[in-house]
């Protein structure tokens, strides 16, 4: 559907170029859209490497485990319905801990793989379980301690302090996630009320 709405969007643009004999602008912005987009990958490739590399060592140095004991009875009150061993629980604790660093691109391949992990515990293969709109409410939200990303784009466009936004990052990501939890929590609830034959194990689905 979102392949659809952006093919529309750019028939559109190129449909009233055309007819507003201006059909050059737009061959030309396309053009300095994909120069510029370049530009931006190869800025954000470097520091995503070195950030990348940083976590690697993190990890072998045994900082992500800390982290993970750290987050993992933050972990265990958010997702009850995933058994403390099953393989999810280590997927979403990856991902969690990537995305405090503000390493979306790293913290994305663990969130679909415990979004697989989750759906092997869904009830209702047709609709998304709590603990899946849980996951996906965290990553969405998440708390960024270090918004590498935006960083490395202020460096790339020549910031004269990239650092400066650190502190109104991480006060708007606690303020995303903590509505997050709360909204999560609310419909969790409400679909408990609504549906009383679901046991307390937590394998209900749930519309996200």
């Amino acid at each position: 559907m979102i392949n659809l709405i952006w093919l529309m969007m750019i028939l559109i643009g190129f449909v009233f170029a055309a007819v507003n004999g201006k059909i050059e602008v737009v061959t030309q912005a396309a053009f300095d859209g994909a120069a510029t987009g370049v530009t931006v990958c190869f800025g954000l490739i470097s520091v995503l490497v070195f950030w990348m590399g940083m976590m690697k060592m993190a990890e072998d140095a045994g900082l992500l485990g800390r982290i993970a004991k750290l987050l993992g009875p933050v972990v265990g009150f958010l997702f009850p319905d995933v058994p403390k061993n099953h393989p999810a629980m280590g997927y979403i604790l990856s991902n969690m801990s990537a995305n405090l660093l503000g390493l979306g691109n790293a913290a994305t391949p663990m969130g679909i793989k415990a979004m697989q992990q989750l759906q092997e515990l869904n009830p209702d293969k047709q609709t998304a379980s709590p603990a899946m709109c849980t996951l996906l409410a965290l990553n969405t939200a998440s708390i960024t301690i270090i918004p590498t990303t935006l960083i490395a784009i202020r460096l790339n466009y020549h910031s004269a302090n990239a650092t400066e936004i650190v502190g109104t990052t991480l006060m708007a990501t606690i303020i995303a996630t903590l509505a997050a939890i709360m909204a999560d929590r609310w419909y969790r609830n409400r679909t408990l009320r609504r549906s009383p034959r679901i046991s307390k194990s937590g394998n209900p689905g749930m519309k996200g």
